[in-house]
């Protein structure tokens, strides 16, 4: 896990503006479940590989052409196991992704619409390229039926073989990547669904297509239980499958549907006092009653991932590829080939098709002015994550079993998919190691360290400007998990006392805290005559009510200068500190708030009380603030 991932998912983010910074927790999350589920992944496929080339081949072939079968009353459904992976368990994969989707457009690293433009450019053209590639060689036939082989990303191996051969702290490098399969599988979901389904039956899509409806009609009225989601997913599965289309789109769309909201603050405090009940009154009936009360603080959306996310990575993608990349090899096969255009129309279009396909879809936005590479990373780095994004597999073996009726061309194509994963890896080595040479790009992370070094004389400090600890927070006054809002900047200051000096900063969200700007001038205003942390402390004790009248009240509450202060509130010097604020923000790597920087280093992970205090505590013991790196 690097140590670029952030704070707690109660950080409050900005919706449009680009405020370059941390990831969110269950962003990090995702991430560190899919790099580690790699490992598993690879030995499933070697295991695969190693069974059908043994002695023991019939008893792999036998296994996965098992029927079995799930019967309730008149009601059957009947697959042999093969098929139950691949239209069933894979259906859950799918459910996940799409529920990563929605939480990213919803609240996460793609509400910014602006920064979708480079990587959905980038992943059109890293399949638009890749089929044209595969086609040049397999213009017609049932080998044309392929081309969809060669639009899919395997995002499991893609992070697994980043962290392996890509650059150090790839965290920016790793977002830009992910945004880009998250266009690259609706689309390849969206062909498989369309372009490889059966005859369509009406009736079942009716069902299916009330059933899409259903849950977004319980997403929309806030229906928290995510036990009536699973429930109708099933329902849905089931008409997707009757319909005759393939149930991964079924379960894509499913996910996509199912909404997702950061925690909102009062759900969050009565799930609090449900729980302060429970410990002092410890009954089974108050127990479910405060289990019920913090399901109701996270979206039922961010619920099923961390449920299902684990089964999808650890149990369902191995064991597809237990199920699909045995290939037998004797007989000839591996001759015949590599003397297939089909295996060298997949190579091809997944080794050097993705790479030059989003590499220069990527650039070329770029250079069009239709947006800019994340920060940290460079162009070179683009073209190392483009080569490893060759790496199909899961979604491409998927598609290599619906394209072809032919055993002879499903297992050329699968030997091309095998074949194109490892040279995609070698590929985005060796790019990666030019890059670092040539071009320095050596990391793809965002800054770790503050960027404006503490000014006493400038800054906003509470305690002793000569303090040994320093705990630098960039905060918004409408946030309500920041450290005054929270109570966690006071508690800091009671253990530590006057080894502590708290410097606050502004980072006003403005596109989701519409008051935040106009109550950080009343800050600066009522600083300017000598009350900034008597106007800090009130505003946040009235974060609901920071109209321009209200702030007006709050400097005749304080005893100060009104007109004065109304003339203030627009001084340009007042707009400029908290400008040079943001920038210094956006500068040391800070995006949402609360952000903390313990002595000059952001800090990483849980910003609770107890946590500060023990980062804070590791400083004391190692030296002053700024001496670790």
């Amino acid at each position: 896990m690097s140590a670029e991932g952030v704070a707690a998912a109660g950080q409050t983010r900005p919706n449009r503006r680009v405020l370059l910074a941390q990831l969110s927790q269950p962003l990090r999350r995702f991430l560190a479940t899919e790099s580690g589920s790699v490992g598993l992944l690879l030995a499933a496929s070697v295991l695969a590989l190693a069974w059908a080339n043994s002695p023991l081949s019939d008893l792999y072939e036998s296994l996965w052409g098992t029927e079995a079968s799930v019967r309730v009353g008149g009601a059957q459904v009947s697959m042999d196991l093969g098929h139950w992976v691949n239209d069933g368990l894979m259906v859950l994969f799918f459910f996940v992704i799409g529920l990563e989707v929605r939480r990213e457009l919803s609240m996460g690293e793609l509400t910014d619409r602006r920064r979708i433009v480079v990587p959905m450019l980038a992943a059109l053209g890293g399949m638009v390229v890749p089929t044209l590639l595969y086609l040049a060689l397999n213009p017609s036939g049932e080998a044309a039926n392929g081309w969809g082989v060669v639009i899919g990303t395997d995002t499991a191996f893609l992070l697994g073989a980043l962290t392996l051969v890509g650059p150090a702290c790839p965290t920016q490098l790793r977002v830009f990547l992910l945004t880009i399969t998250v266009v690259d599988d609706i689309v390849a979901v969206t062909v498989i669904g369309v372009v490889y389904s059966e005859s369509i039956d009406l009736v079942p899509l009716a069902v299916a297509g009330s059933c899409l409806g259903v849950i977004a009609v319980m997403s929309r009225l806030g229906v928290w239980r995510s036990s009536v989601y699973a429930v109708v997913v099933v329902v849905l599965w089931i008409a997707t499958v009757d319909a005759g289309l393939h149930p991964s789109i079924a379960g894509m769309a499913a996910g996509l549907l199912v909404g997702a909201y950061p925690p909102r603050r009062h759900e969050v405090e009565q799930a609090a006092s449900l729980f302060r009940a429970f410990r002092q009154s410890p009954l089974p009936s108050v127990g479910y009653s405060a289990k019920q009360g913090l399901q109701r603080a996270v979206s039922v959306n961010e619920r099923l991932q961390t449920v299902l996310h684990p089964w999808a990575s650890f149990v369902v993608v191995p064991l597809f590829a237990l199920a699909n990349a045995g290939v037998d090899l004797r007989g000839g096969l591996l001759a015949d080939a590599l003397g297939s255009p089909v295996t060298w129309g997949v190579v091809l279009g997944l080794v050097a098709g993705k790479l030059t396909g989003i590499g220069l879809g990527a650039l070329g936005a770029v250079r069009l002015g239709l947006g800019t590479l994340p920060q940290g990373v460079g162009s070179g780095q683009v073209f190392g994550g483009a080569a490893l994004s060759g790496i199909g597999f899961t979604v491409s073996l998927l598609i290599v079993g619906l394209a072809f009726e032919s055993t002879a061309l499903r297992d050329e194509a699968t030997v091309g998919v095998l074949l194109a994963a490892v040279l995609s890896t070698l590929v985005g080595w060796l790019i990666f190691w030019l890059a670092a040479v040539f071009r320095g790009e050596r990391t793809a992370g965002l800054p770790m360290l503050l960027s404006r070094p503490v000014d006493a004389g400038r800054d906003r400090i509470r305690g002793p400007v000569d303090a040994p600890l320093t705990l630098v927070e960039y905060s918004d006054f409408e946030c309500p998990f920041c450290a005054r809002a929270t109570g966690v900047g006071r508690e800091l200051r009671e253990h530590f006392g006057a080894e502590l000096r708290y410097v606050f900063r502004h980072l006003p969200l403005t596109d989701v805290h519409p008051y935040a700007e106009g109550a950080a001038s009343a800050a600066e205003a009522a600083g300017a005559q000598g009350r900034f942390w008597e106007m800090h402390d009130l505003l946040f004790a009235h974060q609901d009510e920071l109209e321009p009248e209200d702030l007006l009240g709050y400097a005749g509450d304080l005893g100060l200068d009104v007109e004065q202060f109304a003339r203030d509130l627009n001084d340009d010097s007042h707009a400029e500190r908290i400008r040079e604020d943001v920038t210094s923000a956006e500068a040391s790597g800070a995006r949402g708030t609360p952000t903390f920087f313990v002595g000059t280093r952001r800090h990483v992970g849980p910003y609770d009380a107890e946590t500060l205090k023990a980062e804070l505590e590791a400083v004391r013991a190692t030296g002053p603030p700024g001496t670790r790196e």
